[in-house]
């Protein structure tokens, strides 16, 4: 997400932050996952007039679908998506039934899958 809270004329987050939460269950729904990540920020950017470059769009949807697969692959029940926009940036938590947090494991190139972590840590704090 670009920066744009900090330009002159957006009064945008005077009043808090914008955010947005849906609750999902079945594993199709993973799509409608980063469809509502993809709406929310098409929404900031049509109604708030902020600037939401391609690169920012794709990355929140990348985090919102390994996130949310996460989620419904090792937890029993529904998750929750919260997508937050405060101070020009994008916090997206996700809530499920499992009383034990996501590790992230070492990279190892050689093993196949559960490398979703590793690319979450990657993307969001570059």
């Amino acid at each position: 997400m670009d920066a744009a809270a900090h330009n002159e004329g957006q009064e945008l987050l005077v009043g808090g932050p914008i955010a947005a939460s849906a609750a999902f269950e079945g594993s199709a729904e993973i799509a409608e996952a980063r469809e509502m990540a993809r709406d929310f920020l098409i929404s900031v950017q049509a109604e708030h007039g902020l600037p939401v470059s391609a690169r920012a769009l794709g990355m929140v949807q990348l985090v919102v679908s390994e996130l949310v697969t996460n989620a419904r692959k090792y937890a029993p029940g529904p998750c929750l998506l919260r997508l937050e926009l405060s101070e020009g940036s994008v916090q997206i938590t996700v809530w499920d039934s499992d009383t034990t947090l996501p590790s992230v494991r070492a990279a190892d190139a050689e093993r196949v899958g559960q490398h979703g972590l590793e690319i979450v840590m990657a993307v969001s704090q570059s």
